[in-house]
């Protein structure tokens, strides 16, 4: 029986060896000293006997007996040769009493390196056995700005806090990730328990993803782990049953086959043509069913003018579709973990459509839209990837460029200010276009721009003590700190006065996608891959986004504002074109150009007559750290 078992490890080793040109590797196994002899070595630490997976046993640390193997470890030599025989006899063994001894061995990258074990390995690897018990010795790389040697040291910190080699990455920063998701103090080492456990959980993972077909994707199982936890968290996962995380892992699969890349993205720049039903299907009666629709918001609207705002759109959905949806909101949802819980609370409750109106719940939009396919869920966000929901956002520079022009033009100083709130994905372009504006009607013109959520920071003062008259400040009043310090406004004089405003219409868009959900629209519109990361980005040409003007400006110039509002409206002109210049002096865009949408997104650079910079994290207030770091302008994002 067993020169029986040889002769399948034998052919399984002939198969590797022939596939091996094919998939372009090495058909024996890997040589340590070939290896380390074009690395540079800072030095070698023993280890002591340690559980080493089989998985992770890549070659020999010389080349002496390499070529008896194939790249598998199975052994390649005849069934008539002394090594056969001796293959034969220790399998005898492993049957009856199993292999106790330790191999040998080297680590180098996490990768391990035979010096004495060679057969048992083999042995092991052809009975099934996950690990084995070996003596090692680590060889440690010198630091460099190679991607894997990178990777590497971080997983040494990994190691230091946990003895745990069988969890690797493949992208940087993963390791520091895991401690987070799994709710570990980074610098504190785990107890016995806490290794036994994890070690139980990511087996159990590891078994059924790779059942399902893993090892052919583009990622390690670490990799896959992550993105798992991700999404479902690790608490109980040890607990679940292999059916539950199969079903779990199907849903995020579409992810995990193109890792670590991100699904296309599509801009849905205007609203499309709306879609009428049938002549038969208008005959036809009809039992409307009401539509349940939940919004979240991070604040509330007697706060906060961005939450008022999308308060004003819901209420708006009431009244165009009285009796055909059912509204509901849920306020001071600021945390993933209780959006997270709030949308579970919606589905419970039968809201079918839930709108997130924060960036500060993407992360917790993403992982419920992954856990609940069938509801329908958008995101307020801009520069986010996920084929899982869809989101939202206003292109408000346009607005932004209007209210820039009409300063440029009532500035008698020559200096206008800029109110900023966070560093996000969009405010740079409101800035930019603000500038823009201003640039065209006052070409000797700056724009001083201050940041109201960087920390001592008093921009009125700072606006008053360089003689700013024309601001450019919040966009909406908050019903509880009712000020007219909104819009365009001017603070010299007795009294301030407002001029010009950017507005946001919500409930246009929401109007419009509740009528395409309602009328069967939704699954045609936009066409394109399920696995699209669709994105609607409307602006003046929509009606979701407008700019009204107070009777405190001269009619001529109001006339010229809405000549260049229908000038945008109608796609014949782009704030962002012709020559632009960063503060810097760099060229972004040459004359007769303009920048593509995805520039304008992805901006994060000021012109060159804005006064001012883009702050850091850790010049922010705290309250606006979160939304810094899940959609900071330069900052690097993982959403699905």
């Amino acid at each position: 029986m067993s020169k029986t078992d040889y002769e399948k490890a034998r052919k399984l080793a002939q198969k590797a060896y022939r596939i091996a040109p094919i998939k372009g590797t090495y058909p024996y196994l890997q040589v340590l000293d070939d290896i380390l002899s074009y690395t540079k070595v800072v030095s070698e630490v023993d280890l002591g006997l340690v559980e080493v997976p089989l998985d992770l046993i890549a070659g020999t640390k010389t080349a002496g007996r390499t070529q008896a193997f194939a790249n598998n470890f199975m052994p390649l030599l005849p069934e008539s040769s002394e090594f056969a025989v001796k293959w034969i006899h220790l399998y005898e063994s492993h049957l009856e009493e199993g292999i106790r001894d330790p191999i040998i061995a080297y680590e180098f990258m996490n990768r391990f390196y035979v010096v004495e074990g060679n057969k048992r390995v083999s042995v092991l690897k052809y009975a099934g056995a996950v690990s084995v018990h070996a003596y090692v010795t680590r060889v440690i790389p010198q630091r460099s700005d190679d991607k894997d040697v990178k990777i590497y040291y971080e997983f040494l910190d990994f190691y230091r806090l946990t003895s745990l080699n069988d969890v690797w990455f493949s992208q940087e920063g993963s390791y520091q990730k895991l401690l987070k998701l799994l709710e570990k103090d980074p610098d504190r080492v785990w107890s016995h328990d806490e290794r036994l456990d994890f070690h139980s959980s990511y087996i159990h993972f590891t078994d059924v993803f790779e059942e399902k077909g893993g090892h052919d994707l583009p990622l390690t199982p670490g990799d896959a782990f992550l993105s798992y936890l991700d999404v479902y968290g690790y608490q109980g996962l040890w607990e679940k049953p292999s059916r539950q995380i199969l079903k779990e892992l199907e849903k995020l699969w579409p992810d995990l086959e193109i890792f670590p890349g991100k699904p296309p993205k599509k801009l849905v720049m205007q609203p499309e043509k709306e879609h009428s039903r049938s002549v038969i299907s208008q005959l036809l009666p009809v039992t409307p069913t009401i539509l349940k629709i939940a919004f979240l918001h991070d604040k509330t609207k007697e706060i906060s003018s961005w939450t008022y705002g999308h308060e004003l759109g819901r209420l708006h959905l009431n009244e165009v579709f009285s009796e055909r949806v059912q509204t509901t909101c849920y306020d001071n949802i600021n945390s993933e973990e209780l959006g997270l819980k709030t949308i579970d609370e919606a589905v419970d409750a039968g809201y079918k459509v839930i709108f997130t109106t924060t960036p500060k719940l993407l992360g917790a939009s993403i992982k419920a839209a992954i856990k609940y396919p069938e509801i329908k869920i958008l995101n307020c966000s801009l520069n986010a990837y996920s084929g899982h929901l869809r989101t939202y956002y206003g292109r408000l520079y346009e607005a932004k460029f209007l209210t820039g022009a009409l300063a440029g033009i009532l500035s008698e100083t020559h200096k206008v200010g800029y109110l900023a709130d966070y560093p996000i994905y969009g405010m740079t372009a409101n800035i930019n276009a603000f500038a823009l504006g201003v640039q065209m009607t006052n070409p000797k013109a700056k724009v001083y721009l201050e940041w109201s959520t960087v920390r001592d920071c008093n921009p009125e003062e700072s606006f008053r003590s360089r003689n700013i008259s024309y601001i450019s400040g919040q966009d909406l009043i908050t019903p509880q700190n009712a000020s007219r310090k909104f819009g365009l406004y001017d603070i010299q004089g007795e009294e301030m006065v407002n001029v010009a405003a950017s507005i946001w219409h919500w409930g246009k868009f929401y109007e419009r996608i509740v009528h395409n959900i309602l009328n069967g629209a939704w699954k045609k519109e936009p066409v394109g891959n399920q696995r699209t990361s669709i994105n609607y980005w409307w602006g003046i040409s929509s009606g979701m986004i407008d700019v009204i003007c107070t009777k405190n400006i001269p009619s001529k110039t109001q006339w010229l504002i809405e000549l260049l509002k229908k000038e945008i409206a109608a796609f014949h002109y782009n704030p962002f074109s012709g020559s632009l210049y960063a503060q810097d002096g760099t060229l972004k865009s040459k004359e007769g150009e303009e920048l593509t949408p995805e520039e304008i997104i992805s901006m994060d650079w000021l012109l060159h007559n804005v006064e001012g910079a883009i702050p850091t994290l850790d010049m922010l207030i705290e309250e606006a750290r979160p939304m810094m770091k899940l959609q900071g302008i330069g900052m690097a994002q993982e959403l699905g």
